[in-house]
């Protein structure tokens, strides 16, 4: 475990300068936030779908040599993990009360004053998704733009909610046994990229297999039964004024959670871009398809990729430095209906 963590922690420094890991002691418990980036630009909060943390989820995006000029020379990144979840932690104290959704995004408001952070652009994916869509419903002064990846809204649907307590069980009994590691990796990816008997599973599902089995069970569990109590949010989705870019694999599980979520915010503010033979975590399977238009989305902020920007790194990212043309959905730089992207257009 030791000698994992270590590894990973110089692969991150060779992308990310002044990297570093924070434990901050939250009303809710310690939660790890690693930073990375200098801390006097605009904030992208990151949060990662169930059982995994910044590398296993968002690793396969930010290695991408565009998005890091992209993101990194715009933002400080601050990749806030599940409590338990990040790289090398203990098992969570069974005496400590499980958290829940609402907990949570009240944890990352927490995180935010502890970094004296303002209004911040957040991505997530999934479950991440949900708890930073909760965070902005709540908070809405702190959210000036959202990138969420095969988002949720409403409350698990029967078939969800039983296929979760499934492998909710597996967990507390058995561990992060075999069968729910393939329960997840299902959730994760298409069924082209976990392989078949014929075709051998690819390096990207071997690697989040192996990064599954340093998850601590009882830590995943705790997260798992947040979730399956999760609240609907779809009533007060039309609330959120901030931006929103949502990308969904076509072969994800919550392809037409994601379909309804994007129904039901303002379709002034909102595009969604649809992933063509992919699963949920499209930031692992598909991270090219997601970089022009990320590029084009912040582009109405006034950030480039080029070294040059037309606003101050160090100028607060707020709706008041956007002009009221950047609002408009032409702006964007993306079509508001589904676009379809090939893996072929990738290469």
């Amino acid at each position: 475990m030791a000698d994992s963590s270590d590894s990973v922690s110089v692969d991150m420094d060779t992308y990310y300068p002044r990297g570093k890991e924070h434990i901050v002691k939250t009303s809710y418990g310690l939660v790890s936030v690693a930073v990375y980036g200098d801390p006097d630009k605009p904030a992208l909060i990151t949060y990662p779908d169930l059982a995994l943390n910044f590398v296993s989820c968002f690793q396969g995006l930010l290695y991408c040599e565009d998005a890091y000029s992209l993101l990194l020379h715009n933002f400080c990144i601050y990749h806030i993990s599940p409590p338990g979840h990040e790289l090398g932690a203990a098992r969570i104290a069974s005496n400590i009360p499980v958290l829940s959704t609402d907990d949570l995004a009240d944890q990352v408001a927490e995180v935010l004053n502890f970094f004296g952070l303002g209004a911040v652009m957040c991505m997530g994916v999934t479950a991440g998704a949900y708890i930073l869509t909760l965070f902005a419903l709540k908070y809405k002064h702190r959210v000036i733009g959202m990138i969420l990846v095969s988002p949720l809204c409403q409350s698990p649907s029967w078939a969800e909610w039983l296929y979760n307590k499934v492998m909710s069980n597996l967990l507390y009994y058995y561990g992060m046994c075999g069968v729910v590691k393939e329960l997840l990796l299902k959730r994760y990816f298409s069924k082209d990229l976990r392989g078949c008997a014929q075709v051998p599973e690819s390096d990207i599902v071997q690697t989040c297999r192996r990064s599954l089995d340093e998850r601590q069970s009882s830590n995943v569990w705790r997260f798992l039964e947040a979730l399956n109590g999760r609240p609907d949010t779809t009533e007060e989705l039309r609330k959120l004024q901030c931006r929103t870019l949502i990308f969904v694999g076509e072969d994800s599980p919550f392809h037409s959670e994601a379909i309804h979520l994007t129904s039901h915010l303002d379709r002034r503010l909102t595009a969604l871009v649809e992933v063509q033979a992919c699963g949920s975590v499209v930031t692992e399977e598909q991270p090219l398809a997601m970089l022009i238009p990320i590029e084009y989305f912040l582009m109405g902020y006034g950030l480039y990729r080029p070294p040059k920007l037309s606003i101050s790194p160090r100028s607060p990212l707020t709706l008041s430095c956007i002009s009221p043309e950047l609002l408009s959905p032409e702006s964007m730089g993306l079509k508001l209906k589904p676009i379809k992207t090939r893996p072929s257009l990738q290469v």
